[in-house]
């Protein structure tokens, strides 16, 4: 596989243990969702604002994603301060029109905002083209359900994390995830991963399209690595099997083997791995 998986696990496994860190209060309810700048036709962007994340997605310009640490209310305007060595700001509030946005310099200091930055006017569009909800739809469904398994991960002990993680991937309601469930979110996880590194259109729909097949083989792994019980879905339970606690006592019976073939072995299966993940 390429190295969009590589970066999508990345996304899903580093931002899951952050989730124990204090956490904003979030967007408002009324500003969450999708919102266009333009004409609804044929928009130049889209805004997409969960409860701690927003994602502008430009008709010709890079993506950029801010997941925000902080959100606090400042000269009229709600300042939510992102992750990353930058700590990239967005300004945003609620108009008699829709929704207004503004990215500072990043010299700008606080209590000197918006500055010279200059504001964009958003609206919602009732109907949205049908190629941005095939393009992001997903992606940002994904995110969304990234950030209620954070929330549900939160300082809790790995079993109530992998319930989460079932919790809010399990899209058919059974309790369990099935390889197509962690496909979308596999796929998702690729989305979120170029849209945070800046992927432009083109290139973002190449990661969506690769990500269709390299999604399927994810999930594939995934479940023939941890399905115990062989329904063909993850429950809860084998998430979090051998994770959870250190609870094998053995036995003071026999003697030890000689784990060199063992060793061998296991060897062999991690250069196969590491194979078909480096794409060979």
């Amino acid at each position: 596989m390429s190295g969009w998986l590589w970066r999508a696990a990345l996304v899903l496994a580093l931002a899951l243990p952050a989730a124990a860190r204090a956490q904003p209060a979030g967007v408002p309810e009324a500003l969450r969702g999708a919102w266009f700048s333009g004409a609804c036709e044929d928009p130049d962007a889209m805004l997409a604002l969960t409860g701690r994340a927003a994602a502008r997605l430009d008709a010709a310009q890079p993506a950029r994603l801010f997941r925000f640490r902080e959100l606090r209310e400042i000269a009229g305007w709600r300042l939510g301060v992102a992750t990353g060595a930058e700590a990239p700001r967005l300004l945003f509030r609620a108009t008699a029109g829709g929704l207004e946005t503004a990215e500072p310099d990043p010299k700008t200091r606080d209590d000197r905002l918006p500055g010279d930055a200059l504001p964009t006017a958003w609206q919602r569009c009732a109907t949205p083209p049908a190629a941005l909800l095939l393009l992001h739809g997903e992606g940002i469904a994904v995110l969304a359900a990234l950030e209620a398994m954070e929330a549900g991960c939160a300082a809790a002990p790995p079993a109530a994390c992998a319930a989460a993680i079932v919790r809010d991937g399990d899209v058919s309601g059974d309790g369990r995830l099935s390889p197509a469930e962690l496909a979308r979110l596999a796929r998702g996880a690729a989305w979120i991963a170029a849209v945070q590194e800046g992927a432009m259109p083109d290139a973002l729909a190449g990661v969506v399209g690769a990500a269709a097949l390299g999604g399927v083989l994810a999930a594939r792994l995934l479940v023939e690595s941890l399905d115990y019980d062989g329904d063909g879905r993850l429950s809860a339970a084998e998430l979090a099997q051998d994770r959870a606690g250190f609870g094998a006592a053995g036995t003071a019976a026999g003697r030890p083997l000689a784990l060199d073939g063992l060793v061998d072995g296991a060897l062999a299966l991690r250069a196969l791995v590491d194979g078909l993940l480096g794409g060979r």
